[in-house]
């Protein structure tokens, strides 16, 4: 059995710092996610994330860049991407016009990282929109499940053109709670019957499509007192027993208010991680930790190899998925990406 690497976390600032590289090393980091802060020019980003992978040659190299407000890079050549709710009100103008527009959008996104080193975006939201949510809002595509969906796959399409997988969050449904999980517990009072035949939908409607799926750090009393990421009801018995779903899972950041309190009680990052991964999560974001010394992601790596105080027994398949979410295929450079036909018409098809 492939050793499992399971943590993605992040690097201080701009360059690889010697603090950096030993947690790179370290067995059980499996990828790394960026942010703005890491983000200088195109050069600076190609070099740090060559950098990176020069130190591990398997890392899974991830950022948030969604389109419109979560868009971590956007200057020196980068394409303002839409936010996801524009492809939504395009679909109620000219449905198929809106499908061609996602595929171009997730081509445009996934070939510009690619031509940076990147390997994989937390793209798409498949919240949906209920009206109420500040942190997801024009994030969702829409209200209704069923254009989510083929938005989302349209998007996904443009994704693979472009040599990118993907992860589609927040399961089961992010949407419907007006609280943000980056500072507080959001609890989701509906019934399991009511989030099945709503906001899960897109879930069970891309079972063979999904390459990776993030569960959102909400509680949904009447299915489990555990946030999603920390349930296994919603992720062995639900996500992937009733739905299908045989794509690598990613918990959400645990530095989030939604990860620190499990069953009541307050518990430690490397607590949370072992918790996740017994719950069925292949793979455990921690982001920002790395500021200030990093001893929170010492902490992690640390205590989850020493066991963490939670009997955690590693899914003999998780490698295997983390490792298929690496591209299969060579990315073209900026330069040559600039000619590139396929792209060049995707970015005529933007909304």
């Amino acid at each position: 059995m492939t050793a499992h690497a399971p943590v993605v976390l992040d690097i201080a600032g701009t360059a690889l710092t010697a603090a950096d590289r030993r947690r790179l090393k370290h067995p059980l980091t499996g990828g790394a996610i960026l942010f703005a802060r890491h983000w200088v020019n195109r050069q600076q980003l190609t070099e740090l994330v060559a950098e990176m992978k020069a130190v591990r040659p398997d890392l899974l190299v991830c950022v948030d860049h969604e389109g419109g407000r979560v868009q971590r890079f956007r200057s020196d050549g980068f394409t303002h991407l839409p936010p996801m709710r524009v492809l939504g009100e395009l679909w109620m103008k000219d449905a198929l016009a809106a499908t061609d527009a996602a595929t171009a959008c997730g081509h445009v996104l996934a070939a510009e990282l690619r031509a940076c080193g990147v390997d994989l975006s937390f793209t798409p939201v498949l919240d949906l929109d209920h009206g109420g949510s500040g942190v997801i809002g024009d994030r969702a595509f829409h209200r209704d499940a069923r254009v989510a969906t083929l938005l989302a796959k349209s998007l996904m399409h443009g994704l693979l053109r472009a040599g990118m997988a993907h992860c589609g969050k927040h399961f089961p449904g992010h949407g419907f709670v007006k609280a943000d999980s980056h500072t507080e517990i959001p609890v989701d009072k509906r019934s399991l019957k009511a989030i099945l035949a709503d906001d899960a939908r897109p879930y069970e409607w891309l079972s063979t499509s999904l390459a990776s799926v993030m569960p959102a750090h909400v509680v949904y009393p009447k299915v489990d007192h555990r946030p999603a990421g920390f349930s296994d009801r919603w992720l062995k018995d639900i996500l992937r027993g009733q739905f299908g779903f045989t794509g690598a899972i990613f918990s959400d950041d645990l530095s989030m208010a939604g990860a620190r309190v499990v069953d009541g009680s307050q518990v430690t990052y490397a607590e949370a991680a072992a918790l996740a991964l017994q719950a069925g999560c292949d793979l455990v974001l921690l982001c920002n930790q790395s500021l200030g010394g990093g001893e929170a992601v010492d902490a992690l790596l640390d205590g989850l190899a020493a066991g963490a105080g939670t009997a955690w027994h590693p899914d003999p398949d998780s490698e295997q998925r983390r490792l298929a979410l690496l591209p299969q295929t060579p990315p073209l450079g900026w330069d040559d990406l600039m000619h590139d036909p396929v792209y060049q018409r995707a970015l005529e098809r933007l909304p």
